[in-house]
């Protein structure tokens, strides 16, 4: 047996195999034997049909027994004494088995690529200069007004305005394709909210109950890039009730719905310290992000297709339970798996760079993770439950391999302070990080 290996790419090797004839003959000869016992041939018991009959009959299912034993026989044996690792199934090139000619076939295999870290210290990247914005606290407590708000039916001779809260019929007929029409439906419409179909709320403005309206408006092209798809629907809307919201004040009243403040003063202050923590994690993550796209400019690298589709079927997977969770699906984002995956492939290929190139970083610091790393990250998972913080311990405790998988996590947090803590960093104000 012949082998060749040939390296295609830093993450594609193709593996060649010639089987001799002798070898092939042997293997046919025993197929057909094997097919020859079982074979059921009209007027001849089984196993005493010709040979010849046998193998005018059965050639095909001879060649794929004979080809997959010689896989099964040869590929692992020569990946293995070629120290090649797969990371996912072979793709197999083959000429036609005949008897008396020797046998050749190409395996593709993706391997993990050889990772030279050249540059990982001083990096450079922006971070984000923290500014307090006083106008997101007040925004904040305006929607939590609003939410709070309670909505005042108008008498009957009303007009709908900006800020009021309608309740309609509608019904919609699609010009030129009345499949798609649509028959009475009811909703309810925040005029001013910007949440429905362009226009659609401003052709209710100055609408009293029970009057009917009729209005045209263009809908939304099925493939954003076709415009022709594009399509006018006439939309028929009978006013059923009109409401104002009724905000309530922002005082001490206001506070203490929310159970544990007697104050305003002392929810303001809950929602400084909140808006800080959570500005500073996202500054701090996007920081980490670009120290990440920093490492990978310094270090390119190929990587293996069948990881990059790992990571997207992971993302594919963590989006839609998002969305379900809040009661959205895919079609609802106007995305389907295939969409996603175009969307995003770019996104997942820097995933699986920077992934690569932290674990790279690990080896090459000697990166390791300790008891006491273990503990503060269970702490951190607990979040001060101290009932919670034994259950976390005993569940990791007896699961290796959740276990690993914290360590690994810990070990790229790790990995990127040392990025940071090597870096030349320059805080800028958010828009300057936006026009850079």
């Amino acid at each position: 047996m012949q082998v060749h290996v040939e390296d295609i790419s830093s993450v594609q090797k193709k593996i060649t195999i010639e089987i001799p004839a002798e070898r092939v003959n042997e293997e046919i000869d025993k197929a057909y034997a094997a097919i020859q016992k079982k074979a059921k041939i009209q007027g001849f018991r089984p196993g005493k049909a010709p040979m010849q009959l046998i193998k005018r009959t059965y050639s095909d299912a001879m060649r794929d027994d004979v080809m997959r034993r010689f896989y099964q026989q040869t590929l692992y044996k020569a990946l293995d004494e070629h120290k090649v690792e797969p990371l996912d199934s072979p793709t197999i090139e083959s000429d036609i088995l005949e008897p008396g000619v020797p046998f050749k076939y190409s395996a593709i295999i993706e391997v993990m690529p050889q990772i030279l870290l050249n540059e990982y210290t001083g990096l450079t990247a922006n971070k984000e200069l923290y500014v307090f914005n006083q106008e997101n606290i007040d925004g904040e407590l305006k929607r939590m007004q609003e939410n709070m708000a309670q909505l005042i039916p108008l008498e009957e001779d009303a007009a709908v305005e900006n800020g009021h809260t309608v309740s309609v019929d509608y019904s919609i007929s699609v010009e030129g394709s009345p499949e798609e029409n649509s028959g009475p439906q009811s909703a309810e419409v925040e005029v001013g909210s910007g949440r429905l179909l362009p226009g659609f709320e401003e052709q209710l403005i100055g609408l009293k109950t029970g009057e009917v309206k009729e209005f045209i408006l263009d809908l939304p092209a099925r493939d954003a890039e076709v415009e022709s798809d594009a399509k006018k629907g006439v939309f028929t809307v009978s006013v059923k009730e009109i409401k104002r919201k009724d905000l309530p004040e922002l005082n001490d009243e206001f506070a203490q719905q929310f159970g544990e403040y007697d104050t305003i003063e002392e929810l303001r202050a809950k929602m400084v310290e909140y808006y800080e923590k959570h500005e500073t994690e996202r500054i701090d993550n996007e920081f980490k992000e670009r120290i990440i796209q920093a490492l990978i400019k310094k270090n390119p690298l190929d990587v293996p297709e069948s990881m990059i589709k790992r990571q997207l079927d992971f993302m594919f997977e963590n989006l839609k339970n998002r969305l379900k969770s809040q009661q959205m699906s895919l079609d609802m984002m106007g995305l389907d798996a295939e969409g996603f995956r175009a969307r995003f492939r770019d996104d997942a290929i820097d995933k699986v760079r920077g992934g690569l190139l932290l674990m790279a970083l690990v080896e090459k610091e000697n990166i390791s993770v300790s008891d006491e790393d273990l503990a503060a990250h269970y702490e951190k998972i607990a979040a001060g439950n101290e009932e919670m913080l034994g259950r976390i311990k005993e569940y990791y405790s007896s699961n290796q391999n959740a276990k690993n998988s914290i360590i690994s996590e810990i070990k790229e947090d790790k990995a990127i302070s040392y990025l940071i803590d090597h870096a030349v960093v320059t805080e800028v104000s958010a828009e300057q990080l936006k026009a850079a």
